[in-house]
């Protein structure tokens, strides 16, 4: 008998077969806006395009932030509405856009849950680590100074590269993501997304340590979340959280935590006192990128919410303006992470953040499975195919 997780599937090839809407310039290999075309990156195993750009000016030994777009959209597009060139421009960094088309995935997903497009030195992730070395070699950017954030399947596909290649990235950022290595298949992809599944902290860690041989020093990682995303449910982003302590080797409980204009921000600091990971919730937001009014246009999986995720992110790397012009001052070596910026002493209170078990579609560690029912599983499903908004 079909299961469900099969049925899910099944639905999903049939809206990209039968041809779901892309709002997003329908993958078009011209990226609009502001980047330019990466050409001759390397063998490209994975068949990704790449996409750059590269602010006026830009001093030799700069920050490479690698932005890796969601499903149904484009590098174009997500640079646009995220605001990441702008960003750059005015801190001071380089892009770099790998870019998913058609031939690879019907619906512009990276294939995060593929092993081959999923492990190191091969497919999608050595495309991606290829591209890297090329903006290293070419455009001179700083190879202790590489970050990695990315959407939905671009965030799951970011959180690949961080666990494949840990000595490449001094920071990663994952929205509406998920942890590595917990899904192999499209039904296990689903039952992931969906927040089905059981993987303890061991198995989780297990999952990272096994994707390469490195030892350390480990990426910080931000990760971003809506309360109410019912693509992505949020017990992934404490997957996600647990996943990446382990190796940092702290504790469940964070260093500290705050809640503020919607945003539950849970911070883990190493013993120096520098912020490692941070888990930002923002409540009532569904699926996509957290934009402020400063930065960025709103549309599709690009959602104001008063806060900028962009600018957040940059912050919590250390590579916002303010923080780059300290980086100036005092460069790095390779062993030996960028400066992390000082936690600010904030109040620690859970008066109004939300729980896992009042998170809809999550739970504080995967309990409560399927509490959506058929009904929503199958509209999930339909919306993950563009058969539904």
């Amino acid at each position: 008998m079909r299961t469900m997780s099969d049925t899910i599937a099944h639905l999903a090839a049939l809206g990209a077969r039968q041809g779901s809407p892309f709002p997003f310039g329908h993958g078009s290999t011209n990226a609009p806006g502001r980047l330019a075309a990466l050409a001759d990156f390397g063998s490209n195993p994975g068949g990704l395009r790449a996409h750059y750009y590269r602010p006026a000016d830009l001093p030799e030994g700069a920050p490479l932030v690698v932005v890796l777009h969601g499903c149904k959209q484009n590098a174009g597009e997500y640079d646009h509405r995220a605001g990441w060139s702008q960003l750059a421009d005015q801190a001071g960094f380089a892009l770099l856009y790998p870019e998913q088309h058609h031939g690879n995935n019907p619906n512009l997903c990276f294939n995060w849950f593929r092993p081959r497009d999923a492990r190191r030195d091969s497919g999608e992730a050595l495309s991606i680590r290829q591209m890297i070395a090329a903006m290293v070699e070419t455009h001179g950017v700083d190879r202790d100074r590489v970050f990695v954030t990315g959407l939905s399947a671009g965030g799951a596909m970011a959180n690949v590269m961080l666990a494949t290649y840990p000595e490449l990235f001094a920071g990663g950022a994952i929205i509406a993501g998920l942890a590595y290595g917990t899904a192999t298949t499209v039904p296990e992809a689903f039952d992931c997304m969906r927040g089905q599944g059981t993987a303890s902290d061991e198995e989780l860690w297990a999952l990272l340590r096994e994707a390469s041989a490195h030892a350390g020093p480990w990426p910080r990682v931000a990760i971003w979340q809506g309360a109410a995303d019912h693509t992505v449910a949020p017990s992934n982003a404490d997957d996600i959280a647990a996943q990446w302590r382990s190796v940092h080797h702290l504790g469940e409980a964070p260093t500290h935590e705050e809640v503020s204009g919607g945003r539950a921000r849970r911070i883990w600091c190493n013993g120096a006192g520098e912020a490692v990971i941070e888990l930002n919730t923002v409540a009532a937001m569904g699926h996509g990128t957290p934009l402020g009014e400063d930065l960025g246009v709103p549309g599709p999986y690009m959602l104001d919410v008063g806060i900028s995720s962009t600018r957040e992110i940059a912050r919590f790397w250390g590579i916002d303006a303010a923080e780059q012009a300290a980086a100036k001052s005092a460069p790095t070596s390779r062993k030996s992470r960028p400066a992390v910026p000082a936690v600010p002493a904030i109040r620690s209170s859970r008066q109004g953040e939300r729980t896992g078990d009042e998170v809809p579609g999550g739970s504080s560690r995967r309990a409560a499975k399927g509490a959506d029912g058929v009904k929503g599983i199958i509209e999930q499903a339909l919306r993950a195919a563009g058969l539904m908004r």
